[in-house]
């Protein structure tokens, strides 16, 4: 790909963020709506869950197979097709008749969603290729998320509000169709210099560990955690995980290139995306069904509470970008570890939530926690790889930001539904503190992961495992036995 202008590159960061923009607006949108949808659908918790993760979990399991296609066949021709099936997936959900029909409309966007986040972060790091500049431009890609989480509960508020729960998924039609047009006219069409092969045995592995690890945890509260469907679903994830151990090293060209973990920087940053999204997706959550079941807010009402986290989550997205280029990653994730720590505390041992200044304080402090852990972990995940491999390398970091708010989902609502009883009526209200106070513990121990995790992965003997891993992956092949590949 040719050198871009200064504008043009911008331009470029702009559409890719729209991408963005809409991905994310629709999960803080739909997590205001969740309780209309519960109403309006008469869904349990579980069913909420499902709304939720039946995209974050398709979206995780497609993302590496998305980011390595964009690699092969063209990341532009990828990118557009992403965007369209995006788009008519939201309009599917603005007319699903029942929430199983929801759900599975949930995994259409999801599908188009897998070609979106990696391969628009390919482009912007195949756009910008000095270390700094691309540094700040994940910095501004990071602050969409700000952007999302502030606008998304205020307009999904007032949209669930006024008009009701399927308005929230005609945002997306506008905001697709102009990324669409603009993506055909200014994007730039590049490919890897040397494309990799697909590999379906390692996509069907990463499906069933996903699909079965999330249906058992969810499912838990009401088929029992030792029941033998839970152990089951159980058994048959750690199966597929050891199947990907021994077979993805094997083969030539892995659907999970596992060399990539050999870097302490890259394996950190994956440990902390799955924790810091758990963290987000299990806050969320927890936040809207307070919000609305217990304090009896209205969509709107609830939107407006979580602005000011929200608020700095935009500011800080950033800031953290710019530390990053100018200082590294470990003072953003140390930064990030201890308010989401800090937070994740007030919450389970003061019960913040139970005055106005608690909860705005512990919202306050997960904001600026969530808008300085971005940056690095993208940052992370893609600096020092060499850029053939930058689709792949995204996708992982993305596939590792959608487990973690899969996860996130599952089990902080087993752990709630688990303990809160039935219905939204006063007996609701009177076991959610109980109920929820394990579900802020586990939020608290997601915050001290990512300050250990940070501090662990961002000193000099990590970032010599990062040149030593780079330096391989860059080597060429001479060796055409995988096995003596991998020594």
């Amino acid at each position: 790909m040719h050198e871009l202008s200064h504008r043009r590159r911008m331009l470029v960061l702009g559409i890719c963020c729209l991408s963005l923009l809409i991905v994310s607006l629709d999960n803080t949108v739909l997590n205001v709506a969740l309780p209309a949808i519960q109403d309006d659908l008469d869904a349990d918790v579980a069913g909420l869950q499902w709304t939720i993760d039946a995209y974050t979990l398709v979206l995780a399991s497609l993302l590496m197979l998305a980011g390595s296609t964009a690699d092969r066949i063209g990341r532009r021709r990828v990118f557009r097709c992403g965007l369209l099936l995006f788009t008519l997936g939201s309009v599917l959900c603005s007319l699903a008749p029942s929430l199983s029909a929801l759900v599975a409309f949930r995994m259409i966007q999801a599908v188009g969603g897998s070609m979106l986040n990696p391969v628009a972060m390919s482009i912007i790091t195949n756009t910008f290729t000095e270390p700094r500049e691309r540094a700040r431009a994940i910095g501004v890609w990071g602050g969409v998320i700000g952007i999302s989480m502030a606008a998304g509960p205020l307009v999904g508020g007032l949209l669930v509000d006024s008009v009701g729960w399927r308005a929230i998924f005609w945002l997306n039609l506008p905001v697709g169709l102009l990324a669409l047009l603009l993506t055909t006219r200014y994007v730039p069409e590049s490919r890897a210099p040397r494309p990799r092969r697909p590999d379906p045995l390692g996509q069907l592995l990463v499906i069933a560990l996903l699909g079965s690890l999330t249906y058992a945890i969810i499912e838990a509260p009401t088929e029992g955690w030792t029941s033998p469907v839970t152990l089951g679903l159980a058994a048959l994830a750690l199966g597929a995980l050891a199947g990907l151990l021994y077979v993805e090293p094997r083969r030539r060209e892995p659907l999970i290139d596992l060399r990539f973990f050999r870097s302490a920087p890259f394996s950190g940053a994956t440990v902390i995306a799955v924790c810091a999204f758990s963290a987000l997706a299990g806050f969320l959550f927890l936040s809207t069904l307070y919000l609305q079941h217990v304090r009896g807010l209205s969509a709107l009402h609830a939107g407006l509470w979580t602005l000011p986290m929200a608020a700095v989550t935009l500011v800080c997205g950033p800031l953290s970008g710019r530390l990053v280029g100018s200082r590294g990653p470990r003072l953003p994730l140390v930064i990030a570890g201890l308010a989401m720590t800090v937070s994740g505390i007030l919450f389970a041992a003061f019960g913040a939530q139970r005055s106005d200044a608690g909860l705005v304080a512990g919202y306050v402090l997960f904001g600026i926690g969530f808008g300085f852990v971005n940056a690095p972990i993208t940052h992370t995940a893609v600096s020092g790889m060499p850029r053939a491999q930058a689709g792949v390398a995204a996708a992982v970091a993305s596939t590792s930001r959608q487990i973690g708010q899969t996860l996130g989902v599952a089990v902080i609502g087993a752990v709630l539904a688990s303990g809160v009883a039935a219905g939204n009526g006063q007996a609701y209200r009177d076991s959610y503190a109980s109920a929820a106070t394990p579900a802020w513990w586990i939020l608290t121990g997601c915050g001290v992961a990512v300050l250990l995790f940070g501090l662990l992965t961002s000193g000099r003997w990590a970032r010599a495992t990062a040149a030593r891993t780079a330096r391989r992956l860059s080597a060429p092949e001479t060796a055409q036995d995988p096995a003596t590949a991998r020594a």
